[in-house]
């Protein structure tokens, strides 16, 4: 069982090469939530995962041992919301639970240190399948649909998917 701890500084590089490999370019392919078939760009970079560790945001990580298996980002929105995202796990490490652990962990944050009373995320509304496993996982599509973040082309909409807190 992975060991999942708040990311710091120091780990962000290494965590941003399992971010891209999970997300983007042919080692994304060996697992199956990947966007490499959609998009082409980087996911993320360096500076933006620093503006998600401090204040009302944090990255959690899965580790074993000192290799990062895979994060996931919460975020205090406020009222009672908290915003789940960047969600990923080591395209070889895929299907073996550490997903729903880390869903669990950025729940029980959302919880404890946001006194959330619910999350919700977005997810690119073609991405059929992740969405199936979200619900799965206790979230539900909530009719809302937001633009993708960026403009690419052809454009892309992102589904809101949501769930309450369990006490």
């Amino acid at each position: 069982m992975p060991t999942i701890r708040p990311a710091t500084a120091a780990d962000l590089p290494r965590l941003h090469t399992v971010v891209e490999r999970a997300y983007r370019g042919d080692s994304a392919r060996r697992g199956w939530t990947h966007e490499a078939d959609m998009l082409f760009d980087a996911r993320t970079d360096l500076d933006t995962l620093v503006t998600l560790i401090d204040g009302d945001s944090r990255i959690l990580i899965a580790l074993d041992g000192d290799t990062i298996l895979g994060c996931v980002n919460i975020a205090s929105r406020g009222n009672g919301l908290a915003y789940l995202g960047l969600l990923c796990v080591d395209p070889e490490l895929q299907a073996r639970g550490i997903g729903k652990q880390l869903i669990a962990a950025a729940e029980s944050t959302a919880r404890e240190t946001f006194a959330a009373t619910r999350v919700e995320m977005t997810v690119i509304d073609r991405r059929i399948e992740l969405i199936a496993w979200y619900e799965r996982h206790g979230y539900a599509r909530t009719g809302e649909t937001r633009p993708f973040p960026v403009a690419v082309d052809p454009p892309l909409t992102m589904a809101v998917l949501a769930r309450p807190l369990p006490r």
